[in-house]
């Protein structure tokens, strides 16, 4: 494997976690995302489902993880299905877990391959009652491609149509959103590798550059730390392009004058990073990008105070949104008409900061987790305002990745440059 993989230990806590939810006489099912198509005989890069890896940490396709804690043969209370290996397949496509590399892995006692599945699923079935299945129900989730997840769903209530059938989704956000030691040693080396990528960065910069080729510099520095690449599509915007807020072209020359916004992270072992700062093409920001910088900067400094075990999300942006609001008003872009008129549901200030400020982050840069109910320890989030004014072809967003303590948060990003003057003085050494 490329990068480190956590300690069986930790899928150990995941797995014993969920049984701890089941009612008696359950099963729950877990499949490994498709490698999917391209076009002809190409496929895609292959990205483990998730949740699967949370539980059992083994990166491969056909994989099935089946959790039955009440059957009558402890042997089969975990089961871990892999792909079966052959000399075949070690020379088209090389060498795949074996059942003792797979189980020393996932902390798993007994592995099988695939092809004993279904007998093994239907011996348990027998003797089960509820039956928890695996669903993409992220908020933000826009399913269109029918996953192995959902083909079992229908499979498996066509062949056994009496049991009670359940999400299991609520259950894995609930945990998911709550991150082991282990896991946010994870997100540290994505962000330690994405710092190393910021600083080469800071020394190629330049007037005429361009973005794509900032962009080759990130990846380069991510591929050679051990990551597979980036967390999600970079976005690497020098001037107007910086007030789109999902820019990803990244094919504009970075002129003399301007600001380009990065939107970065690496991911380690599946665990993601998210960054975002702004450099000034020529290595100076003018009076005016740095009132708008220095505006943006406090702004982040005071919402990653703001966010504190018990409050609320949806308190927080509130809370933020007032912050900012004065802001926009020391800068001369709104002012007290503006916000006396403004609809309530749509403040004056979310011209300039139309988006939100933080969410939680780990196995998804989106990670899943709560957001009605109040933050707790343990919770990993970014803090990223922004203000975007297309007038001036001028966009700022800064960004850290925050973990939440009982006694104080930890910065997983504290040591990666994002005080103007340091910036500046990186830039022209």
């Amino acid at each position: 494997m490329r990068y480190q993989p956590a300690p069986a230990t930790l899928y150990k806590k995941n797995r014993k976690k969920i049984v701890h939810k089941l009612p008696s006489r359950s099963i729950a099912v877990f499949h490994s995302n498709d490698i999917l198509p391209t076009n002809a005989d190409g496929t895609m890069k292959f990205r483990q489902n998730n949740d699967l890896l949370y539980l059992c940490g083994i990166d491969q396709e056909e994989t099935i993880l089946v959790i039955c804690p009440d059957f009558p043969d402890p042997s089969l209370r975990e089961i871990l299905f892999i792909k079966p290996t052959s000399e075949h397949i070690a020379i088209w496509e090389g060498n795949k877990f074996t059942k003792s590399e797979a189980s020393s892995l996932s902390g798993i006692g007994t592995v099988k391959w695939t092809t004993e599945f279904e007998a093994v699923f239907h011996k348990l079935m027998a003797l089960t009652k509820h039956v928890f299945l695996n669903t993409n129900d992220h908020l933000r989730a826009d399913v269109t491609v029918e996953t192995r997840d959902v083909r079992f769903i229908k499979e498996c209530k066509a062949r056994h149509p009496l049991h009670e059938y359940h999400r299991i989704s609520p259950i894995m956000h609930a945990f998911r959103g709550l991150k082991e030691v282990e896991e946010i040693v994870q997100i540290q080396k994505a962000c330690t590798i994405t710092e190393k990528a910021f600083r080469r960065v800071l020394e190629f910069v330049k007037p005429g550059v361009k973005e794509y080729e900032i962009e080759a510099e990130f990846v380069h520095e991510f591929l050679r730390s051990g990551s597979r690449g980036f967390a999600y599509e970079p976005i690497i915007a020098s001037g107007r392009n910086a007030c789109v807020l999902h820019y990803i072209e990244n094919n504009a020359i970075c002129k003399d004058g301007e600001v380009i916004l990065f939107d970065v992270g690496a991911e380690y072992g599946n665990y993601n990073a998210d960054m975002s700062r702004a450099l000034p093409v020529n290595g100076r920001f003018t009076k005016r990008q740095r009132q708008v910088y220095d505006a943006v900067l406090r702004v982040q400094r005071e919402a990653a105070n703001l966010l504190r075990p018990g409050v609320t999300i949806q308190a927080y942006h509130k809370e933020v949104g007032l912050i900012m609001q004065s802001e926009l008003v020391n800068l001369g872009l709104i002012d007290q008409t503006d916000i006396k008129n403004q609809d309530p549901e749509n403040p004056a200030y979310k011209k300039y900061f139309m988006h939100g400020t933080s969410h939680h982050l780990g196995l998804d840069v989106h990670d899943v987790g709560t957001v009605y109910e109040p933050i707790q320890a343990g919770m990993v989030f970014t803090v990223e305002p922004g203000i975007y004014i297309l007038e001036e072809h001028l966009g700022i967003r800064l960004e850290n990745n925050i973990v939440i303590g009982d006694r104080g948060n930890t910065d997983l990003m504290e040591t990666i440059p994002i005080d103007p003057e340091e910036i500046e003085t990186l830039m022209n050494t």
